[in-house]
């Protein structure tokens, strides 16, 4: 066995500190080729973020371990890697995929440490050793805290599976997922009936609160809309972990939701609290129907500045059918309303009463109207913004009215700090 260089503690050090200043980079990028290569963890916007959490803080430990050559034995896994352990646990996703997911981050640690070690241009004794001594502590790290995330996964899902509240909701995923099924028995299992019509509802909260206390704001908040829209029966609330529950409110033969009533509900409830509505479906097909579109609102609310505290999928349906990614809407955003798209006030204006002026067909008498507006100023602002999206207003107006709406509902996530 080759004796280790004097001088490989050194170097290591020397390597994690140089990959440690491109932190938020090297965490991102790990981030990003585990999803790529695992699809079971492919979440909502919230699970994703977790998981990112979870690589960064891994990897600024182990760089924190090989700069300061700190003993294993003193090591814990980070929190934000246990939280992401209970998360996937409570959201039945396979340990496996939790696994794989420290080895093919930890084999794309190594690719940023190893370019780091050549760019460093050591001898080649001291590179062999300073490799060998990566690889030692690195893969006592990984085997060191993914004992400790299993343990936690295995424990929250036991304690998951026990609950009545999992058991309804692994017989929720089956109705979504499976077309061929009994309803006369389902139906009693569930506690709700399917043959009616459902208005499907995410709720959920932004940060991490007490698991109990903070389901039991969901489920309150979910009582009082029922009440309010004249629910006869129990909505079926099935909780999908700590923070964000499903939920299908029973309509019967009512198909009208009077959707002020839901929002005065939430304007005088928890401030903290969001909501995303599908449209009214019936039976089967409409009870997974309005479910989809309630998680389409959520996708896009999800990436809206700032986040909205409730969303109807039939208002912006056009945009969350496109939006499947946030980079790509952007750039098209852009391109269409160009300098209009810059997030500043005097921009606001022009894009509100461009939008108000397409709203109204075109009437410049209307629009004045609307905004409380003497005519002149409505049409010097058309005149700016056409100045700044190089053609008159009514050219191309779908694509501008799908824009307008889009950062209408998205806010800044759309736009640009400056014309630049």
């Amino acid at each position: 066995m080759t004796r280790e260089h004097p001088e490989a503690a050194r170097q290591l050090s020397v390597v994690a500190a140089n990959v440690g200043s491109h932190l938020p980079e090297v965490g991102n990028d790990i981030g990003q080729y585990v999803l790529a290569e695992i699809t079971e963890l492919r979440g909502d916007a919230t699970i994703v973020k977790m998981m990112q959490a979870s690589v960064t803080e891994n990897v600024g430990t182990l760089l924190h371990v090989f700069e300061n050559e700190i003993s294993l034995e003193k090591v814990e896994a980070p929190a934000a890697a246990l939280e992401y352990a209970r998360r996937l646990a409570q959201r039945g996703i396979p340990l496996s995929a939790l696994i794989r997911a420290y080895r093919i981050g930890h084999w794309r640690f190594l690719q940023w440490c190893l370019d780091e070690l050549n760019r460093q241009n050591a001898d080649e004794e001291l590179a062999v050793t300073t490799n060998r001594r990566m690889l030692h502590v690195s893969f006592g790290y990984i085997d060191r805290v993914t004992e400790q995330v299993i343990a936690i996964y295995q424990h929250e899902r036991d304690n998951w599976l026990l609950s009545q509240t999992a058991a309804r909701a692994a017989r929720v995923r089956d109705i979504l997922a499976t077309r061929d099924f009994d309803l006369n028995s389902v139906e009693p299992s569930l506690g709700y009936r399917l043959r009616q019509n459902h208005l499907g509802l995410v709720a959920w909260l932004p940060a991490l609160t007490d698991e109990g206390a903070g389901l039991a704001r969901l489920h309150r908040i979910t009582d009082e809309i029922a009440q309010r829209l004249g629910c006869t029966s129990r909505p079926l609330f099935v909780p999908r972990d700590a923070m964000v529950s499903w939920i299908w409110l029973p309509l019967g033969a009512n198909s009208d939701v009077p959707w002020h009533e839901v929002s005065d509900v939430l304007e005088r409830g928890d401030p903290s609290l969001h909501i995303c509505a599908g449209s009214v479906g019936y039976g089967i097909e409409g009870f997974r129907a309005t479910h989809r579109q309630a998680l389409r609102a959520q996708e896009l609310a999800a990436v809206a500045d700032p986040v909205p505290r409730f969303t109807e999928f039939s208002t912006v349906a056009p945009i969350a059918l496109m939006a499947t990614n946030i980079d790509d809407i952007r750039a098209w955003v852009w391109s269409v309303l160009g300098p209009l798209a810059v997030d500043d006030e005097n921009s606001a204006r022009l894009r509100e009463t461009a939008q108000i002026f397409l709203d109204s067909g075109c009437s410049y008498t209307a629009t004045a109207a609307a905004q409380i507006l003497h005519k002149n100023t409505v049409q010097y602002r058309i005149r700016k913004a056409e100045e700044m999206i190089g053609h008159p207003v009514q050219s191309e107006h779908t694509d501008l009215e799908i824009a307008l709406r889009a950062v209408q509902y998205l806010g800044s996530a759309l736009l640009r700090t400056s014309a630049e």
